[in-house]
């Protein structure tokens, strides 16, 4: 496979048998419950976030409700996530101006998104994406590693490895796309189970490769 082209083909297909079903691994009801999960999931694990986002939202699951709370209480219940200090400020925060100016709401619009405390463009993907169905491509540490090891992006950056998926990739696919690159890397091509010789894609597109390194974003 000596095209970007062929192997991401080869790769999508592959995906589709081991992934054919795909869920969102973030536990939620909602765009509100979905975005409050994404914040959390910044450096901690899906499993963590879905620990702790039961007992957050049996407290407030409505912007409305988190804006009564205080950042300390909300502080108090994601500590285990991390970040809590900056994390716990931005939930509040994001919750008050969804109230003030969206009228609780969860704006679709990937601008008004961004502007919010603690939403990054990975993050309003995510949302926009998985919520409300609008296609998008967030790229977090495994699907940009993975891009790398699969030479389906020059991987300088997060930004130029989502451009090169978007490219590659159908746009009606993008959604379901990037949570199997994110199951298969957990599952066959992590971090330290596979150097780029060991997994079944990467044997397969680089028969003959030696072991690569990744660039971190």
């Amino acid at each position: 496979m000596r095209t970007r082209q062929e192997r991401a083909d080869y790769i999508a297909g592959r995906l589709d048998v081991l992934y054919p079903r795909i869920t969102v691994p973030l536990d939620h009801q909602d765009p509100y419950t979905l975005m409050v999960a994404a914040l959390l999931s910044a450096q901690c694990t899906d499993v963590r976030v879905n620990e702790v986002t039961p007992v957050l939202f049996a407290l407030a699951s409505t912007p409305a409700a988190m804006a009564h709370l205080t950042p300390e209480r909300i502080k108090t219940v994601i500590k285990s996530c991390g970040l809590s200090n900056v994390k716990s400020r931005n939930i509040h925060a994001l919750s008050q101006i969804l109230v003030d100016e969206y009228g609780g709401e969860v704006p679709c619009d990937f601008k008004k998104l961004e502007a919010l405390p603690g939403i990054g463009h990975k993050t309003a993907s995510i949302v926009m994406g998985q919520a409300f169905g609008v296609p998008a491509f967030p790229v977090d540490t495994h699907i940009h590693r993975l891009s790398q090891r699969w030479r389906l992006t020059s991987g300088k950056n997060v930004v130029q490895t989502e451009k090169d998926l978007k490219r590659l990739f159908r746009r009606e696919n993008w959604n379901r796309r990037h949570i199997q690159i994110i199951l298969y890397g957990r599952e066959y091509c992590t971090a330290r189970g596979c150097d780029g010789t060991v997994c079944e894609i990467c044997k397969t597109c680089f028969p003959c490769r030696r072991p690569v390194k990744t660039r971190k974003t």
